[in-house]
C-alpha cells in the first residue's frame, strides 16, 4: 500500500479538482449507446480522434439496430483514421448486434453483462457505469495506471510501467488498490481528474513537476 493518511489522499483529491474543475469525459456522446461505442473505439488511440469520426458514425447508425444491420466495409471507411479501425469495426457491429439479441437493443446497466459484450473489458464497463449511469467507478487506463503509481495513490511497483504494457492483474491490482485507498464517494472524480492531470501535467516522458499542483504531496516528497 502506498500509506498515505486519508487527509492526505483527499487533499490531493481536493487540489486536483481545483486544478480541472472541468475534467470528465472528454469522448463526446449523446446516449449510452453512442458513449458505449466510443469507449470501445477509444482503446489505444486518443478521445480526440474518435471525436472526429463519431459524428458521421451516429449519423449513420443512431441506434444498436442501425448499426447492426451494418456493413462493416460501411463503418471501415467512416472509421478508418483511427488505430485498429478494421478489428474496431468488427467489434463494434458485433457488440451492437449482442444488443440487439440479448438487451432489446439497450446498454445493460450491469457490470458482467457488459463485460460479456463483444470488444467490452473492464475499463470499457467501468466508464459505461460510471459516465452513463452514474455509478462510482474506477477505470483504469495508461494515464490513471501511470499517475496513481507515480504520486503514491498505489504501489510503487510498477510505477513506471503504463497500463498497456502493464497486464491485466497489475490493472486489476491498481483497481482493486485505489479501490481501498480512495472514498468511495470520490472515485469518478478521481478517475477523471487523474487522467486530466496525466494529459496535462504529469506525463509519461516529461512531466511538469515545477507546475504541479499536487508536487509537495507526490512520492517523490517523501510523504
Amino acid at each position: 500500500m502506498a500509506g498515505l493518511s486519508k487527509k492526505k489522499v483527499n487533499e490531493i483529491l481536493d487540489l486536483l479538482k481545483a486544478e480541472y474543475p472541468e475534467a470528465g469525459c472528454a469522448l463526446v456522446h449523446v446516449n449510452v449507446y453512442e458513449l458505449i461505442i466510443c469507449v470501445v473505439l477509444s482503446a489505444q488511440t486518443t478521445d480526440a480522434s474518435v471525436n472526429r469520426v463519431s459524428p458521421a458514425l451516429f449519423a449513420a447508425y443512431p441506434d444498436a439496430e442501425a448499426l447492426a444491420a451494418a456493413s462493416q466495409k460501411d463503418v471501415e471507411e467512416i472509421i478508418r483514421t483511427i488505430g485498429m479501425y478494421r478489428t474496431k469495426s468488427k467489434n463494434i457491429i458485433a457488440l451492437a448486434k449482442a444488443l440487439c439479441e440479448k438487451h432489446g437493443g439497450q446498454v445493460p446497466e450491469d457490470y458482467d453483462a457488459l463485460t460479456a459484450l463483444p470488444g467490452v473489458g473492464r475499463k470499457t464497463a467501468n466508464v459505461v457505469l460510471s459516465v452513463g449511469f452514474g455509478h462510482q467507478k474506477i477505470a483504469v487506463d495508461t494515464h490513471v495506471f501511470r499517475v496513481s503509481h507515480r504520486i503514491g495513490l498505489a504501489g510503487e511497483k510498477s510505477a513506471g510501467t503504463s497500463a498497456k504494457t502493464a497486464g491485466e492483474k497489475n490493472v486489476l491490482a491498481t483497481e482493486k488498490e485505489l479501490m481501498k485507498v480512495l472514498p468511495d464517494d470520490r472515485w469518478t472524480e478521481a478517475h477523471h481528474s487523474l487522467i486530466w492531470h496525466g494529459r496535462n501535467c504529469c506525463t509519461a516522458r516529461n512531466p511538469n513537476c515545477g507546475g504541479c499542483p499536487i508536487e509537495k504531496l507526490c512520492r517523490k516528497a517523501g510523504l
